[in-house]
């Protein structure tokens, strides 16, 4: 007993884990739905086609299966059941009335009365049966009604001649054929009201794909309009379409003059006090140039050159490029023309290499500065640089190779921030701290980044990449 209670128990157990262990059915219905979710399109417009396309198609499938099902079917059957019981009383009459003997009277009133074509063939026997169609409605239905209402052997033919159907009957003398049109047995027309049926669904279709096409267009261009403005690129927006795309595309028109007007003022401000230092920077270096040249002197002009260095780079990292606009450059020239910078530096440039289309939509004043500041890094830390560019299907590419003392991995997102220097980190020749931090504003600012890697030289790879 006491083993018995302790297996009872155990199995208790078990099956309690077991139901706890169970797929709950929220989290089934989430799989589903993410399974679902990842198999749908992810366009807008596709995903409205769906919206339109499948109720219509649902619609339809329950109309055409209630029809078939229903109408035509019970269509079929009752005139299937008409020429049944016409056949029935053929061979009731047959043998119900000798003095007939060649059936001419039975045949005469078949043919005026019934439209059947009556055929008494003594001494014949039923043919084989043939091959039943895989899919026949007055195959099925007239072979349930003879059976049911003549209860003799007999033979059929639906498909030989396609206008007409032959019965055949075994009579005690022979066999009893009969020849009537399909149309009497079978609703012939039906398919009439599949093709109107067909033919208004694909009309709708087509009125609800133009339409929802001319719908999407300005959610498109919308897009495509913000899109080109995070490049830096101007592009003339009218808004267009539906009241709420419009709305949003004049609330995008707002927000782009503010954020316009602010980088306005800012610069506006940058510039005001840029001058103000500048200028009192240059009363130093005419103090410093009216006084006696000693080593003092010397080393306080080396400060105030670097001063001035510094505050250059400050302010074009706060100021960026916002006024410059976009237009078609030629970057293999401009490769070419890094090559010479970089020399100046004093750095050996391996190689240049371009590859693909080499006019490319940018500003090119501040990707120049970003090149710069790249390929400056890289000549300050190494003694070779290598510079490779190329246009893919919708980027454009350049990479920076060296073969200095690279960036630890944990630390390459580090030096991209301002002023942030590190141990052996490498920032921009001018020692501000902000070369980097200036590439990949300029780099961002374009839709694009800028990231580093280890170089096949054995130094640092920095890469750009913005859209072309």
């Amino acid at each position: 007993m006491a083993l018995a209670g302790l297996n009872l128990s155990r199995i208790r157990t078990q099956t309690a884990a077991a139901w706890r262990a169970r797929p709950h059915p929220r989290r089934i219905w989430k799989t589903v739905a993410r399974a679902i979710g990842n198999a749908l399109p992810k366009g807008l417009y596709a995903r409205s086609l769906i919206i339109i396309i499948a109720p219509v198609v649902l619609l339809q499938s329950v109309i055409a299966y209630t029809f078939m099902e229903r109408h035509w079917q019970l269509v079929t059957r009752r005139l299937s059941a008409a020429v049944t019981a016409d056949v029935a009383a053929m061979i009731d009459v047959y043998e119900s009335y000798p003095q007939d003997k060649d059936a001419d009277t039975l045949t005469r009133i078949a043919g005026t009365r019934l439209n059947l074509d009556l055929d008494i063939l003594k001494g014949a026997k039923l043919p084989l049966p043939g091959p039943r169609p895989f899919f026949s409605i007055l195959d099925e239905t007239l072979s349930e009604e003879l059976a049911k209402q003549v209860g003799r052997p007999f033979w059929i033919d639906t498909v030989g001649r396609s206008s007409l159907i032959e019965i055949r009957v075994e009579i005690p003398d022979g066999v009893m054929r009969v020849t009537a049109r399909r149309s009497m047995a079978y609703a012939s027309n039906s398919h009439i009201f599949l093709l109107w049926m067909s033919g208004s669904s694909l009309v709708l279709l087509g009125v609800a794909i133009l339409f929802l096409r001319n719908q999407i267009k300005p959610i498109l261009r919308l897009a495509a309009v913000a899109e080109s403005f995070g490049k830096g690129r101007e592009i003339e927006f009218r808004p267009r379409g539906a009241r709420e795309v419009r709305q949003a595309g004049h609330a995008f028109i707002e927000m782009k003059r503010r954020i316009e007007r602010a980088m306005e003022q800012r610069t506006t401000m940058l510039n005001g006090v840029s001058h103000d230092l500048r200028t009192i920077i240059t009363r130093f270096k005419l103090s410093l140039a009216l006084v006696e040249q000693t080593s003092e002197v010397e080393d306080l002009q080396r400060d105030v050159d670097e001063m001035s260095r510094m505050l250059e780079a400050y302010l074009a990292f706060a100021r960026g490029d916002s006024g410059e606009v976009a237009v078609p450059t030629d970057m293999r020239a401009m490769l070419e023309d890094l090559r010479t910078d970089v020399e100046r530096l004093g750095a050996h440039v391996a190689e240049v290499e371009f590859d693909g289309r080499a006019m490319v939509t940018l500003r090119p004043d501040a990707f120049r500065r970003c090149l710069f500041n790249l390929a400056a890094n890289a000549a300050r830390y190494g003694e070779t640089v290598a510079i490779r560019g190329r246009t893919e299907a919708r980027s454009f590419l350049v990479s920076i190779d060296d073969d200095g003392p690279g960036i630890p991995s944990e630390s390459r997102e580090e030096v991209f921030k301002p002023f942030v220097r590190l141990d052996d980190a490498r920032q921009d020749a001018g020692g501000s701290g902000l070369g980097l931090a200036i590439a990949r504003d300029i780099a961002r600012a374009h839709g694009g980044d800028v990231a580093l890697h280890d170089s096949p030289l054995g130094g640092l790879r920095a890469t750009v990449r913005i859209p072309a």
